[in-house]
């Protein structure tokens, strides 16, 4: 049995050393690539990434372009050639409408900060209770959380509505901000439950001999690992928030409480007299928060969801 081994593992050894010869000799005879053909590769390869970029962007594009035409223009000439300069869109779109689009953007400022808060620390508490309390039922509540990430929101419109018009609540910011003390936000709760998951519960336990209780270990030792995790939750809160045209839509009534899609809705004119350049000026105004915000945010939006959900 022992010379049967050994004979095979020395055959298979000699396979080896010859499948490794054989190896280096194939790859040894593989026909170098031609610097000149790799180039034309990379340069077609790119060439193709900038025009898909181009084709994603051109709506874009095209509506920056069309802030800066005069309105009897923008509709006759698609192109993104611009042959005259018409900065006054903007000028005319700031105060077109009742209030100057800088309350607005007040407005939409007060909206989202409100929303981020509430979210930061309603979910942030909510995720910890799922990930470290132990109590009767945690998995069937955990369950339905995850239910109502599937549940339309539009379901829920005519009771909140309801509920929020008997309070007389209606034509204030509070229908857009309280929900999101309350955690009604299950995507975020789940994202931070994956990540307090992860953090090992040796920390708990080290703070737990110190005389620590859950509001001291939440506060002190998982609320500053969960940084990734708060900034993706800032981030995704802030965008969502400020580009929310149906929920203001209909809580707001009054112009002064307008936030900003709901004021760029304004610009159109049902009788066909829409200040398009204007609005155009206005919707590009209104999109520099949501793009500085990503792109300082960048870095930590990719670390949160890398080192969260995806798991």
């Amino acid at each position: 049995m022992t010379s049967l081994s050994s004979s095979t593992l020395t055959t298979t050894g000699n396979g080896l050393d010859r499948s490794g010869t054989s190896a280096e000799g194939t790859g040894s005879g593989r026909p170098k690539k031609s610097p000149v053909l790799s180039a034309v590769k990379s340069v077609a390869k790119h060439v193709l990434l900038i025009a898909a970029g181009l084709l994603m962007l051109y709506p874009l594009l095209w509506m920056a372009v069309s802030s800066l035409r005069p309105n009897d223009l923008i509709f006759r000439q698609p192109g993104l050639w611009l042959k005259t300069l018409h900065v006054q869109n903007y000028s005319e779109g700031w105060t077109a409408l009742a209030q100057p689009f800088g309350r607005y953007l007040l407005n939409s400022a007060i909206v989202v900060i409100g929303a981020i808060v509430g979210n930061l620390v309603s979910c942030s508490l909510a995720a910890y209770a799922f990930a470290r309390l132990r109590f009767k039922g945690r998995k069937i509540w955990f369950a339905i959380m995850l239910l109502t990430i599937m549940l339309p929101v539009h379901v829920v419109v005519v009771p909140q509505y309801i509920l929020f018009s008997q309070l007389g609540w209606v034509n204030t910011f509070w229908p857009l901000v309280l929900p999101k003390f309350l955690a009604t936000d299950a995507f975020f709760v789940f994202l931070m439950v994956q990540f307090i998951r992860g953090i090992p519960r040796d920390l708990d336990e080290a703070a737990r001999i110190d005389g620590c209780g859950h509001l001291k270990i939440f506060w002190h030792v998982i609320l500053p690992l969960m940084l990734p995790a708060l900034a993706t939750t800032a981030i995704f809160t802030f965008i969502w928030t400020w580009n929310d045209f149906f929920t203001a839509l209909i809580y707001l009534t009054s112009p002064d409480m307008f936030t900003v899609p709901v004021a760029l809705r304004s610009f159109i004119d049902s009788t066909g007299g829409s200040n398009w350049g204007a609005m155009f000026a206005m919707s590009i105004v209104s999109l520099l928060p949501v793009f500085f915000a990503f792109l300082f945010g960048q870095k930590f939006l990719i670390k949160g969801i890398s080192t969260t959900g995806i798991k």
